[in-house]
């Protein structure tokens, strides 16, 4: 009978994924926004997405090798970390600028607070913001090869230039001005299907972040709901709200978490919008909901069995 009694710490049940596997299945899932990215924008969206996530790769090794860490690229963090940066860059941005947005999402975000599953933030998104700040790289708007360019401007630019909303076959198609991997919401959608049905993510953040900013634009917009729509559709919302705000490290573990995370980056996202001085507020509210998330660990946290809420 003793040899039946095993002492361990937990977890005791492990549902056999790795790091590496899970990490595959968001490059899969990140696969027909690329190749959306590709078609729509030109080659060179496939160039910005080859350096970008091969110097964070080469970063992240480099930083292994030199304080003489245990190798961690093969658990393709870095790549996803790179591809999700590209694609939230505009086609036309200078290459150097790539390799530096990688470098400081790899070595500054990453790698310097001990790696995977150590950091506040979600490198990428964090990136992205530094760019934005130091370079105003977002500016640079990515045209779409397939449509006349000279009506290309990225929707909410258009929106808040001239209150004109681009067509909501346009924004699903992505044949719209904008980052190489915002534009196109049918490939996103597509990507959100399929971690779903590999229990990547749940819907809890995703929805509850993108259903904030349609109430709250539906009712800004004068109970619109084609406006509303085409708010959701614009930008870096879905994109943000699919495959940022739901990194494992950055986000609360529980439902209720979950939820409170993706309504306060909603709200935050429509405040930015709609007041601040940027046309766009994504970037901005999952890396302030990112700060947040050890409060909102605490406050959702589940009682340990057997033990009492502290």
């Amino acid at each position: 009978m003793d040899n039946l009694m095993h002492l361990s710490v937990s977890p005791h049940i492990h549902s056999g994924r790795s790091t590496a596997t899970i990490m595959r299945d968001v490059i899969i899932a990140l696969l027909p926004t690329a190749i959306a990215g590709t078609v729509i924008f030109g080659l060179r969206s496939l160039l910005v997405i080859a350096v970008t996530v091969a110097s964070a790769v080469l970063f992240e090794a480099l930083f292994n090798i030199i304080t003489k860490k245990q190798q961690t690229i093969g658990d393709f963090s870095a790549a996803v970390t790179g591809l999700l940066l590209a694609l939230n860059l505009p086609a036309g941005i200078p290459i150097w600028q790539c390799v530096v947005g990688s470098a400081f999402a790899i070595l500054l975000v990453k790698c310097i607070f001990g790696g995977i599953g150590c950091n506040l933030v979600n490198p990428a998104i964090t990136a992205r913001v530094f760019m934005l700040v130091a370079f105003g790289s977002m500016t640079v708007q990515s045209f779409p090869k397939i449509v006349d360019t000279a009506s290309s401007a990225t929707p909410l630019a258009q929106m808040a230039e001239n209150g004109n909303a681009p067509a909501l076959k346009d924004l699903l198609l992505g044949t719209t001005g904008g980052a190489i991997g915002e534009t196109c919401a049918i490939a996103l959608l597509v990507g959100f299907a399929y971690l779903l049905i590999r229990r990547v993510i749940t819907w809890h953040i995703p929805v509850a972040f993108v259903g904030s900013v349609f109430v709250l634009s539906f009712l800004m917009e004068g109970f619109d709901v084609m406006r509303a729509l085409a708010l959701v559709l614009s930008g870096g919302l879905l994109i943000g709200a699919i495959f940022m705000a739901t990194d494992y490290v950055t986000s609360p573990p529980t439902a209720a978490g979950k939820i409170i995370f993706g309504v306060g980056a909603g709200l935050l996202t429509f405040l930015i919008r709609y007041f601040g001085v940027y046309p766009e507020g994504v970037s901005f509210a999952i890396l302030f909901m990112n700060i947040l998330n050890p409060y909102i660990e605490k406050l959702t946290a589940h009682n340990v069995f057997g033990g009492k809420r502290a």
